[in-house]
């Protein structure tokens, strides 16, 4: 996939994550979280599927709403939400499996149905809860981090990588890109500091920035795992030369939760 395609496509979805993220009611801007969610989810149960296994797909989803249902409803935790999700997977694979040909994928089934929706939903919905606590410019501040760290671990691993990192999941990783994208996204979150949180104590952005990424660095490679396992190179092509959805939010399924807590206690 050729640089300017791949440009063009992040460029567009750059352009309308500042829009949304910036200017959209709180209520649309849930929404659309929820729509990346479940545009990632149904990915990723479509890589369960190429292995036969057959996770509850509309189930699935209405686990993800389910679980993004406190953020915006002050009356439901998410003890309570998640207590739901049990009882209604409980329901729905007992209705479900009432033959003796289904048993064999019954265990595969429930727990991808649960852990995708919690693997998925649980961590992009901080992303709602950021904006919500903190604004939209912490969100910048994240999104500069990961989005700089990438480059940066991806070009010096192509200029000067050699040693292998997570050979299995992501073979074409390397210590040196790795070191290469903290160092990058130290300093895209010294940059970020200064453009969106000036009041931000500079060592402090710098280590977030650093910390953050990398917890990226983990969940990108958690992420190809799930890929490698069905012998495929990206979750989809729906967004031209970036794979789909889940490859592109992958890194903060690890990341976005590690950052809420580190703001949230630290800054």
């Amino acid at each position: 996939m050729s640089l300017r395609q791949r440009t063009s496509t992040a460029s567009v979805l750059i352009a309308l994550i500042v829009v949304v993220i910036q200017w959209a009611p709180r209520l649309v801007y849930f929404l659309f979280v929820q729509a990346v969610i479940l545009a990632a989810l149904m990915e990723f149960y479509s890589l369960a599927q190429r292995r036969s296994q057959r996770p509850q797909r509309a189930l699935g989803a209405v686990l993800a709403m389910l679980f993004g249902l406190p953020l915006v409803v002050k009356e439901v935790s998410f003890p309570m939400a998640l207590s739901a999700a049990f009882l209604l997977t409980a329901v729905v694979f007992v209705i479900v499996y009432d033959t003796v040909e289904k048993l064999p994928s019954f265990s595969a089934a429930i727990t991808l149905t649960m852990f995708g929706a919690l693997y998925v939903a649980f961590p992009l919905d901080f992303l709602f809860s950021l904006r919500e606590e903190r604004g939209a410019f912490t969100i910048y501040f994240l999104f500069s981090v990961i989005f700089l760290g990438d480059t940066g671990a991806y070009f010096v691993g192509k200029l000067v990588g050699r040693h292998k990192m997570t050979p299995l999941a992501s073979p074409n990783k390397t210590w040196e890109g790795s070191a290469g994208g903290l160092l990058l996204a130290a300093s895209g979150a010294a940059a970020a500091r200064a453009v969106f949180l000036p009041g931000l104590d500079l060592g402090l952005a710098v280590l977030t920035g650093t910390v953050v990424h990398a917890a990226a660095q983990v969940s990108d490679p958690l992420e190809s795992l799930f890929k490698r396992a069905v012998g495929v190179k990206d979750s989809s092509n729906v967004l031209p030369g970036h794979g789909g959805f889940l490859d592109r939010v992958d890194s903060f399924l690890l990341a976005a939760p590690l950052f809420y807590y580190l703001v949230r206690f630290l800054w």
